[in-house]
């Protein structure tokens, strides 16, 4: 038998006073897709970044094929045919494809000779696993299934014949994630090894042959794909049984706490995202957007929330009108009873250099709680962001941590905590449980649901159709930003799918 791709003999790693991981040893085959779950604050990430060298272990060994192996860093882990592509990816913005390939590669000093190598093994690489993308495409004008597309040919040109995938579908639609489980599939066909590391347990038995389950910065179990269950992996993750369906009883709504009249906003490049949008949301109710990606729905977000202007149309809140066209406040929108969970926690959610008590206040920092004469009160704001660390499980269980050290997940509930703790009656909400094991995810749905019950409007933006059809009260779906149907929770996948591709079901049906 060939000798397995990785082995992890009792790998111990340590962070101060938090353990991360805790006597690790796994096994993964070569030519095999192996999953790695675990909650958020498992050790996952930590695990994978010890492997790749951006982190060394404490203790423990590290065998590629059989043989130890000493990774002090990348360019080891990519001398040992390791390669890695990260949940946010590692890419230069304004380079071009073909640039940020061969960027930290440069085979010749003439970069023009460096760059013909570089097309012609693009070139074979698109043709070998599907993984086509213009060479010449500046990368902050791709899409981002392309991007990441770029940064499995990067490691592919590397020589990787190990591929580690951090979180690899928390930003793809669903046709992008196919089209990268089908590249994965055919990458293991032809005998590369993929270690994937992902919080959607269906992802996991659509695509894995083997799992692992990490819990409190140990390795619990490892099971063949095919001899386990959600049910199984959800427990084992949570140290429980996990409630995997929403329970909720049907809606009472009252009157409109939202209303949206003839809305249109332009992007930052003046292209309208969002075309003469109007809809209404009411209290104790839960109305999801649906939709591909980039059809309008963040920058939708983004005028109800007071960040970005639109260019014409009427809004209504909390009973108060505002004109949604004046300079952007979202100050003003926070006083008048909403709260926004954006999309992108980390462009627009956080400032991760900060600890993680100063990003519990973010925007509610004049509230007369944390004040202190002419000063913030401490005290008063770690002792809210303590309680808030509880109520949420948020792990390390440390409001002095910087925020940047948190998992995504745990960064995630940072944010969820500060806005749902406001008890706003109107909650914007983008993408609640992106990154977000099942555990918190069971959480985040159950919250959402409590605070449709206490009477508030809640309108939700989420790329999950699973999510949008099970906490939704009504399904709008947006294409080519318009709101193109209205569907209740029960509208089959099917259904919904055509929408979001701009066909209406019956014109299908025809």
């Amino acid at each position: 038998m060939a000798e397995p791709a990785i082995e992890l003999i009792g790998i111990d790693k340590s962070f101060g006073a938090v353990r991360a991981n805790r006597n690790i040893h796994l096994t993964v085959e070569r030519g095999t897709i192996h999953g790695i779950v675990g909650e958020n604050g498992a050790g996952k990430s930590t695990l994978m970044s010890i492997i790749y060298g951006f982190y060394q272990a404490d203790r423990g060994e590290i065998r590629v094929a059989g043989r130890p192996a000493a990774i002090t860093d990348p360019n080891a882990a990519i001398a040992a045919g390791i390669g890695m592509v990260h949940q946010h990816f590692m890419l230069v913005h304004n380079l071009t494809v073909v640039e940020n390939v061969m960027l930290g590669a440069e085979r010749s000093p003439l970069l023009d000779k460096g760059i013909a190598t570089v097309r012609a093994e693009l070139k074979r690489l698109e043709t070998d696993h599907g993984l086509e993308v213009d060479p010449d495409a500046v990368i902050e004008e791709l899409p981002v299934g392309l991007q990441q597309r770029v940064e499995i040919l990067k490691a592919l040109y590397r020589g990787a014949d190990i591929l580690i995938l951090d979180e690899p579908t928390g930003v793809l639609t669903p046709s992008e994630a196919d089209h990268l489980f089908r590249v994965l599939k055919q990458l293991r066909d032809e005998g590369k090894t993929i270690v994937l590391i992902t919080h959607k347990l269906r992802e996991i038995m659509a695509i894995t042959d083997t799992v692992s389950v990490m819990r409190q910065g140990e390795m619990v179990a490892t099971r063949k794909t095919a001899e386990t269950s959600v049910a199984e992996l959800a427990e084992l993750m949570v140290g429980r049984r996990v409630l995997l369906t929403v329970d909720k009883r049907p809606a009472a709504p009252g009157a409109p706490l939202l209303s949206v009249e003839k809305l249109s906003v332009k992007d930052s490049r003046g292209v309208t995202m969002v075309d003469d949008v109007s809809f209404s949301v009411r209290a104790g109710e839960i109305v999801g957007i649906a939709g591909v990606a980039g059809n309008g729905q963040s920058e939708l977000l983004e005028a109800l929330s007071g960040i970005r202007r639109a260019l014409r149309g009427k809004v209504a809140m909390n009973g108060r009108a505002i004109d949604p066209t004046r300079e952007a406040d979202p100050a003003e929108i926070r006083r008048i009873g909403c709260a926004h969970v954006p999309e992108d926690r980390h462009h627009m959610g956080l400032v991760l250099p900060f600890e993680e008590n100063e990003n519990a206040i973010l925007g509610y920092q004049d509230d007369p709680r944390f004040q202190k004469g002419p000063l913030l009160d401490l005290a008063a704001m770690r002792g809210d962001a303590r309680d808030k660390i509880a109520a949420y499980d948020i792990r390390p269980a440390d409001c002095r941590l910087k925020t940047a050290n948190f998992s995504g997940g745990n960064q995630q509930k940072i944010v969820l905590a500060r806005e749902m703790e406001r008890d706003p009656d109107v909650l914007l909400i983008g993408q609640p449980t992106r990154g977000v094991d099942v555990g918190a995810i069971e959480f985040i749905h159950k919250r959402i649901v409590e605070m449709r019950d206490a009477g508030k409007a809640i309108l939700l933006v989420s790329v999950e159709l699973d999510e949008i059809r099970a906490l939704s009260d009504r399904i709008l779906v947006m294409f080519a930003g318009r709101i193109v149907g209205e569907r209740g929770p029960d509208a089959s996948e099917s259904e919904l799918g055509l929408l979001m591709a701009g066909v209406d079901g019956k014109e299908a049906a025809e």
